[in-house]
């Protein structure tokens, strides 16, 4: 951390964040002995995905915008994927339904436990990085790493591969597995249900700091079951709101310093993700889902952010849990994907990824041709709120040295595990010359 210091004011400047996906760094100014500015700085450069969106055939979203993230790419082909059925009209049968949510589960899976494990854990345990943890916790990271290994086969299996799934299409899949297949995947499940468990006991013996988010949350509903690969708004006051009204309620704007749009719910910072589908809507995991959690010592809520890894876990365990369910309850459908024709229409679409609700807009000409495209990812929409998180944990800690506040601040952010290239927006530039 680079500081710079006068008689009243103290600007201390992060220069890169380590172990979160992209490129971040943090900026905040002290000035007499208060926190008068946090800024996240994110610098990648922009991606411009929307751009070159417009003008593709309605078809190519789900593989184009997959290459927006590595890690979570089912997120964006499933938001992709229900914008523009909904701008066509179709209506998938309930087998093709299940496997993608089967597709998503297992980017749950993988997604949590490569945050915690190789990302989070090292915060907890005093080590530097995943290296330094495998040696002196080697059991628990040869867990993770099993139980990553069954999201990958999932990913695998349904998708065709772990990274930018190639099975995906608009509709449901090019070819959807039959029950034998899915057997073997399913003695994986069971082993990784256990390692899921385990994960949940593990975490939860971490020394986490006492901490509270008093923010606007929104995360997905569904009837009956935890929302997951669709579904309506819904936020703390206990409002909701259908897909096709998100831009009604959620405004983004750009900010100087970051090439990463900051959006606001109904006027004021919210944050999406785990601790608000969780605080939300516990009530609707798995049984043993809820029983793990309960085990782990959480409530029904949970805001405090640096208890997050333990909420990460609890998902884990059910998205195991869902994966089991849904390949027991599994048939093959008649056709593994339902065909459409465009129409000149607007398709809004949304999913939970793993970080939070991804959106996507779509409008489309009568040829069925791209012509806007809008995409919202969840770290843009929890950036303004991760700031807010800092600005207050500087306030508090102002005591601490440079260094102890540079391991305090990565520690914050990390606990909302950004997924920084997946929010780079080109930014507006205005000259003005004297």
């Amino acid at each position: 951390m680079d500081g710079e210091t006068n008689r009243d004011t103290t600007r201390l400047t992060l220069g890169s964040l380590a172990r979160v996906e992209g490129e971040g760094r943090l900026a905040f100014t002290v000035r007499h002995g208060r926190v008068e500015a946090a800024e996240l700085n994110i610098y990648e450069p922009p991606r411009f995905f929307e751009s070159f969106l417009r003008g593709r055939d309605f078809r190519e979203p789900p593989d184009i915008t997959s290459r927006i993230c590595g890690i979570c790419p089912v997120a964006y082909q499933v938001s992709a994927c229900n914008a523009i059925e909904q701008a066509c009209g179709a209506h998938l049968t309930q087998p093709i339904l299940d496997l993608r949510r089967l597709l998503y589960c297992g980017e749950w899976i993988a997604s949590h436990t490569l945050h915690i494990y190789l990302l989070h854990a090292p915060d907890f345990l005093g080590a530097a990085d995943a290296i330094e943890l495998a040696r002196i916790a080697r059991p628990d990271v040869e867990r993770g790493l099993a139980l990553k290994k069954a999201g990958n086969a999932i990913l695998d299996m349904i998708g065709g591969r772990s990274i930018h799934p190639v099975n995906v299409r608009l509709g449901g899949f090019y070819r959807a597995p039959t029950s034998s297949e899915l057997a073997p995947l399913a003695e994986q499940l069971h082993r990784a249900l256990d390692d899921a468990l385990a994960t949940v006991q593990w975490v939860s013996h971490f020394e986490i700091p006492d901490a509270e988010v008093d923010t606007e949350l929104l995360a997905l509903a569904q009837p009956g079951r935890y929302a997951i690969e669709d579904g309506v708004l819904t936020n703390t006051s206990g409002s909701s709101f259908a897909p096709e009204e998100f831009c009604d309620h959620v405004a983004e704007r750009q900010v100087p310093h970051s090439t990463a749009l900051h959006a606001h719910l109904d006027g004021q910072a919210y944050l999406t993700g785990p601790l608000a589908r969780y605080s939300l809507h516990s009530a609707d995991l798995s049984e043993t889902a809820r029983q793990a959690a309960t085990e782990a010592g959480l409530g029904t809520v949970c805001r405090n952010p640096f208890q997050s890894i333990v909420v990460r876990a609890v998902e884990t365990v059910f998205a195991v849990d869902e994966a089991l369910r849904l390949i027991r309850e599994y048939y093959r459908p008649e056709s593994p994907y339902v065909d459409m024709s465009p129409r000149a229409a607007t398709g809004y679409g949304v999913s939970e990824a793993p970080r939070g609700v991804l959106y996507h807009r779509y409008q489309l000409d009568s040829e069925g041709l791209i012509l806007r495209a809008t995409i919202i990812p969840p770290t843009s929409q929890n950036q303004a709120a991760i700031e807010n998180d800092l600005r207050n944990t500087l306030a508090a800690n102002l005591r601490l040295t440079d260094a102890e506040l540079t391991g305090l601040c990565e520690r914050t952010i990390r606990n909302y595990d950004p997924c920084i290239s997946c929010a780079t927006h080109f930014l507006d530039v205005t000259i003005n010359r004297a």
